[in-house]
């Protein structure tokens, strides 16, 4: 989002400093080791995404940015909405190969660390998403996949991580040397972190991944890659037509298309290997309103083919603005109960 409401990847009409949630009792189907198809040249490895089952309510997980838009107490979100998972942002380049929060803060001994503490305390756990629109980047700044995927890696350790999410957005996403060694890194973490889930996320067009985005799925797949989710943003497309509702079923058949065709998966396979991160509210383009009405809509598609992963940005922003303000950093926009973007996506079981 871009920087001036999200660190992820809104652009400058809204306010801001920069820019899933289930019981945790339910288990996120996936392909199993005996009938995922294999990416192309590439034998299954023990760290394969088809040999996974997630545990709790990973599929549904949505973001929160505890550096930025008056970020919740998450367990106080968890209180009121019943969530269990969250996707933390962001881990950055604190300007060399070394992730930090934001970039500057330190994976352990600070705030973000006793959060996740407290999360876990309260029977929930987080997916740590890694990248974003804005700060400098660990694709960028590590001159290597082996550097890279020691970055991540330290991310992992830190936390004991399940899952990692990498947010490809900007420079990052358009360069393809930056592109290969995001996918290389990805693949050398999870051949070293048996049962670690991966998710890659990027924007989209409203008819699925724009040519950046094909050729990521691409090299995944050449280098063997099994990725769990490849998700899109499916917002700030300028321009689309109907509900934002349709608009992401649209450009999530289109990911559909683009992952089934690289990795030789079935329309089945496919399906569970793609998501969504969507955005509540109002995005940072004027004919862009994502209502629960919307959401609705992606649960029951999600619902329906299995998807691996039903997200969005930004807990952060999942209340009404005061006095019926316009929509930043803490809030999305329109007229919401507390948590209503989140009590749908919580209905999310994969």
């Amino acid at each position: 989002m871009r920087a001036a409401v999200s660190p992820r990847r809104l652009a400058a009409s809204l306010t801001g400093l920069g820019c899933l949630l289930l019981p945790a009792v339910v288990s996120i189907p996936q392909a199993s080791a005996a009938n995922a198809p294999e990416a192309p040249g590439a034998a299954a490895t023990s760290a394969s995404s088809s040999s996974v089952t997630a545990s709790g309510s990973m599929a549904a997980a949505p973001y929160e940015y505890l550096g930025w838009g008056s970020p919740q107490k998450p367990t106080d979100v968890m209180a009121a909405t019943g969530v269990k998972w969250f996707t933390l942002a962001f881990v950055l380049s604190d300007g060399g190969c070394n992730p930090k929060w934001d970039g500057s803060r330190a994976l352990t001994g600070g705030s973000d660390e006793s959060a996740i503490k407290s999360i876990r305390g309260a029977g929930g756990d987080v997916v740590v998403s890694v990248g974003g629109w804005s700060g400098n980047k660990l694709g960028e700044k590590c001159s290597s996949a082996a550097a890279l995927a020691g970055a991540y890696q330290k991310v992992i350790s830190a936390y004991h991580l399940k899952a990692l999410d990498i947010d490809i957005e900007d420079t990052e996403f358009s360069n393809a040397t930056v592109r290969q060694r995001v996918v290389d890194a990805l693949k050398i973490v999870k051949t070293n972190n048996s049962g670690l889930v991966t998710y890659v996320t990027m924007g989209t067009t409203p008819t699925g991944p724009d040519a950046n985005g094909k050729d990521l799925i691409k090299k995944g797949a050449a280098a063997g890659l099994a990725n769990d989710g490849w998700t899109i943003m499916p917002f700030d497309f300028n321009g689309h037509s109907g509900s934002m509702g349709s608009a992401t079923v649209s450009a999530l058949e289109g990911l559909k298309a683009a992952v089934k065709s690289a990795y030789g998966y079935s329309d089945d396979a496919a399906y569970r290997h793609i998501g969504v991160s969507s955005m509540n509210g109002k995005t940072d383009e004027s004919d862009e309103t994502v209502t629960t009405g919307d959401f609705q809509t992606i649960l029951g598609y999600a619902r329906q083919h299995h998807l691996a992963r039903f997200t969005f940005w930004a807990v952060n922003r999942d209340r009404q603005c005061s006095s019926g303000g316009d929509a930043s950093s803490s809030c999305s926009g329109v007229g919401q109960s507390p948590y209503a973007f989140t009590k749908i996506v919580s209905q999310y079981a994969g």
